[in-house]
């Protein structure tokens, strides 16, 4: 189902009936700040292979998730004083940061490397999903058997309409996706540019 929305005024009605599809383990489609993203709960196993499986995506490539804030951020992730100080610069924000997992992220998110993605986005109605739900939501962008991105939620609607609930739309994203930067280590390295800026934060 297509559901038109505001992210910065979403109104309750639509934020309850996405965080009750979410705990049904079902899928739905959210906007963010940069992209459209998929997502599900990130304790419902069979929801995230759903994502998997309709991104015909290898499980052993990583999802990230989104938290509401850096309080949440702790409790799935290790952050080290340098970590904080350059997060507290740039989230929220179109960043994606990886962190070392904590043991509460479910292990088939988890890299190799023992690491995790986690976004802090700046948007409303993403956050509130997060905030109804009690816990993270995973985030990840669909892509078309070419694999471009698809920014356009009817499209989204139309391919996917048989394997996500609902899809919110507030038209089509025009962003580039979420810089991803990696705060594992000593200092900042960046994964990915995107539509985040680092500026000097640093």
């Amino acid at each position: 189902m297509l559901i038109e929305i505001h992210s910065d005024t979403p109104g309750v009605r639509r934020t309850q009936r996405a965080v009750e599809a979410l705990k049904n383990g079902e899928l739905i489609v959210y906007p963010t700040d940069t992209l459209y993203g998929v997502g599900c709960d990130i304790h419902c196993k069979s929801a995230i292979e759903k994502i998997y499986a309709l991104k015909f995506m290898d499980k052993k490539k990583p999802l990230s998730i989104l938290c509401k804030d850096f309080t949440q951020i702790a409790e799935y992730a290790h952050i080290s004083n340098y970590a904080f100080k350059i997060m507290k610069k740039l989230l929220p924000g179109p960043f994606t940061v990886i962190l070392p997992a904590s043991n509460k992220v479910p292990k088939m998110l988890v890299t190799k490397q023992r690491t995790i993605g986690i976004r802090i986005p700046d948007n409303t109605f993403a956050l509130q999903l997060v905030e109804g739900l009690g816990a993270p939501i995973i985030t990840t962008t669909l892509e078309t058997d070419e694999e471009m991105i698809i920014s356009d939620p009817e499209e989204i609607h139309d391919r996917f309409s048989n394997q996500i609930s609902l899809v919110f739309s507030e038209g089509v994203s025009y962003s580039d996706p979420s810089t991803v930067i990696d705060l594992t280590g000593p200092e900042l390295v960046v994964l990915r540019e995107g539509k985040g800026h680092i500026g000097g934060a640093e």
